[in-house]
Protein backbone atom coordinates (compact mmCIF):
# COMPACT_ATOMS: atom_id res chain seq x y z
CA UNK A 1 0.00 0.00 0.00
CA UNK A 2 1.16 3.40 -0.86
CA UNK A 3 1.11 6.09 1.73
CA UNK A 4 -1.12 9.00 0.91
CA UNK A 5 0.27 12.45 1.25
CA UNK A 6 -1.32 14.57 3.88
CA UNK A 7 -2.22 18.03 2.79
CA UNK A 8 -2.19 20.91 5.20
CA UNK A 9 -5.66 22.35 5.63
CA UNK A 10 -6.06 25.52 3.65
CA UNK A 11 -6.77 28.65 5.66
CA UNK A 12 -10.37 28.74 4.45
CA UNK A 13 -11.91 29.22 7.88
CA UNK A 14 -10.87 32.85 8.01
CA UNK A 15 -11.75 33.46 4.37
CA UNK A 16 -15.23 31.96 4.83
CA UNK A 17 -16.05 34.37 7.65
CA UNK A 18 -15.16 37.32 5.44
CA UNK A 19 -16.87 35.96 2.33
CA UNK A 20 -20.25 35.41 4.00
CA UNK A 21 -23.04 37.22 2.15
CA UNK A 22 -24.64 40.10 3.97
CA UNK A 23 -27.74 39.11 5.92
CA UNK A 24 -30.94 41.07 6.17
CA UNK A 25 -30.06 41.93 9.77
CA UNK A 26 -26.82 43.51 8.57
CA UNK A 27 -28.57 45.48 5.85
CA UNK A 28 -31.38 46.91 8.01
CA UNK A 29 -30.80 49.96 10.13
CA UNK A 30 -30.99 49.58 13.89
CA UNK A 31 -34.21 51.60 14.24
CA UNK A 32 -36.03 49.46 11.65
CA UNK A 33 -34.75 46.34 13.37
CA UNK A 34 -35.95 47.64 16.74
CA UNK A 35 -39.40 48.37 15.28
CA UNK A 36 -39.62 44.87 13.84
CA UNK A 37 -38.63 43.33 17.18
CA UNK A 38 -41.22 45.45 18.99
CA UNK A 39 -43.89 44.40 16.49
CA UNK A 40 -42.94 40.74 16.97
CA UNK A 41 -43.16 41.13 20.75
CA UNK A 42 -46.61 42.73 20.42
CA UNK A 43 -47.77 39.88 18.20
CA UNK A 44 -46.53 37.32 20.74
CA UNK A 45 -48.27 39.17 23.58
CA UNK A 46 -51.52 39.34 21.58
CA UNK A 47 -51.33 35.62 20.83
CA UNK A 48 -50.72 34.83 24.51
CA UNK A 49 -53.69 37.01 25.52
CA UNK A 50 -55.91 35.29 22.93
CA UNK A 51 -54.91 31.83 24.18
CA UNK A 52 -55.54 32.87 27.79
CA UNK A 53 -58.98 34.22 26.82
CA UNK A 54 -59.83 30.95 25.04
CA UNK A 55 -58.71 28.98 28.08
CA UNK A 56 -60.89 31.09 30.38
CA UNK A 57 -63.89 30.67 28.08
CA UNK A 58 -63.41 26.90 27.98
CA UNK A 59 -63.13 26.79 31.77
CA UNK A 60 -66.31 28.85 32.15
CA UNK A 61 -68.15 26.57 29.72
CA UNK A 62 -67.00 23.53 31.68
CA UNK A 63 -68.16 25.07 34.96
CA UNK A 64 -71.54 26.00 33.45
CA UNK A 65 -71.98 22.44 32.18
CA UNK A 66 -71.12 21.07 35.63
CA UNK A 67 -73.66 23.40 37.28
CA UNK A 68 -76.30 22.26 34.77
CA UNK A 69 -75.49 18.61 35.51
CA UNK A 70 -75.65 19.19 39.27
CA UNK A 71 -79.25 20.36 38.84
CA UNK A 72 -80.18 17.40 36.62
CA UNK A 73 -81.64 14.64 38.81
CA UNK A 74 -81.27 11.93 36.18
CA UNK A 75 -77.56 12.65 35.76
CA UNK A 76 -76.99 12.63 39.51
CA UNK A 77 -78.91 9.38 39.92
CA UNK A 78 -76.99 7.66 37.11
CA UNK A 79 -73.61 8.80 38.39
CA UNK A 80 -74.10 8.25 42.10
CA UNK A 81 -72.83 5.16 43.83
CA UNK A 82 -75.51 2.61 44.59
CA UNK A 83 -74.12 1.84 48.03
CA UNK A 84 -76.70 3.72 50.12
CA UNK A 85 -75.64 1.96 53.32
CA UNK A 86 -72.81 4.47 53.70
CA UNK A 87 -75.32 7.29 54.17
CA UNK A 88 -77.48 5.69 56.92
Amino acid sequence: MAKSKRRAPAPKAQAQAQDQPATLKDLLSSDVLAKLKAQADEAKAAEAARKEQERLQAEEARKAEQRRRDNDFEYLLNNSSMDWKKHK
